[in-house]
């Protein structure tokens, strides 16, 4: 089999590609950027999800494409946000139709089903919300939706929503966990007792296979999506501090009442919009919402119908990133 992973260089996609070339896959890579760090036998294209040219010859010669590519975070203008998410997907899609690709794997986010509040073992039938509080979840489910209804027996289609994923080579969530740490500035919103769930890197991209592989046997899994987690959410205190440790950084001891946090994070927020600062604010209401509410979810479509199960423990997980970091440093 040949596969195209969009986004190959970044968190999810390195392990992906990893996966599929030790599954004896052929591999191409679609990034802005060249990444070393590929194994030798990926071919990488450099170019963006808005050219749509690049795209249509980049799934030439393929079976599978998984379009794991995406614009996150959660501040920035909703422009950018929309030209990376839901029409960068419009162009993966169109290339898949031009290019007769039979299987689409696209990596979504439980936030697409988030508005505020927290939710407690929803499954897949959970509707999208009507407003949504961050410019990603909202383009993220745009385009879900756009992949989702794309399912036909020409194209089959599935969405993965895997939920916090951490690992060994994180660009983002642990090391602003840790400058965080160093700085003093973190802390725990309320209680830390909400239980919220999360995935290891390494099952992340165990689920795309397991989605691929389900797709290619002619299993009826396309067209809907799947929550993926490790099966076990912990609360965001243990979660928090157990990522820390791996990193070499203290529990963290201080925590901030959720009113007070609502207060700060809407002010900081509101502050920043009006001064039109581009950085992303160190607290909003978005950040204060997902802190302090659980977010967990009844994954076990993806288990009986993906046949995925966590290959990587969340002890184990965290031993293997506690290693990783021993050997940065």
């Amino acid at each position: 089999m040949k596969a195209l992973v969009t986004g190959g260089g970044g968190f999810v996609g390195r392990y992906l590609i990893d996966l599929l070339i030790a599954q004896g896959w052929q591999v191409r890579s679609y990034s802005r950027s060249r990444y070393d760090y590929l194994p030798g036998p990926v071919e990488q294209i450099q170019a963006d999800l808005g050219d749509q040219r690049a795209l249509n010859l980049a799934v030439m010669g393929c079976d599978v494409v998984f379009h794991v590519a995406a614009k996150a975070g959660v501040w920035g203008p909703y422009t950018d946000y929309h030209q990376s998410n839901v029409v960068g997907t419009e162009h993966v899609l169109n290339a898949c139709l031009l290019g007769g690709i039979k299987y689409l794997i696209y990596t979504s986010t439980p936030s697409v089903i988030h508005s505020s509040g927290g939710v407690e073992g929803p499954d897949e039938s959970i509707p999208y919300p009507t407003r949504f509080k961050s410019h990603y979840a909202h383009t993220k489910a745009i385009a879900e939706q756009a992949v989702l209804a794309a399912h036909s027996p020409a194209l089959s289609t599935v969405a993965l929503r895997p939920h916090l994923v951490w690992g060994p080579n994180d660009p983002h969530f642990i090391p602003r966990l840790k400058q965080k740490s160093q700085q003093g500035s973190l802390r725990l919103i309320g209680a830390g007792d909400c239980l919220v769930d999360h995935i290891y890197v390494e099952n992340a991209a165990w689920a795309h296979l397991c989605a691929a592989r389900a797709l290619i046997s002619g299993e009826p899994v396309g067209g809907r999506a799947y929550f993926l987690s490790q099966n076990a959410p912990l609360a965001i205190a243990e979660l928090i501090n157990g990522l820390l440790h791996c990193v070499d950084e203290p529990s963290v001891a201080k925590h901030i009442p959720l009113w007070l946090a609502k207060i700060v994070g809407a002010g900081v927020e509101d502050f920043y919009r009006i001064a039109r600062i581009t950085a992303e604010p160190p607290l909003s209401r978005f950040l204060v919402d997902q802190l302090s509410t659980p977010h967990w979810f009844d994954c076990s479509a993806s288990a009986r119908l993906l046949n995925y199960h966590p290959r990587v423990s969340t002890k184990e997980g965290l031993q293997r990133l506690q290693q990783w970091w021993h050997r940065q440093v």
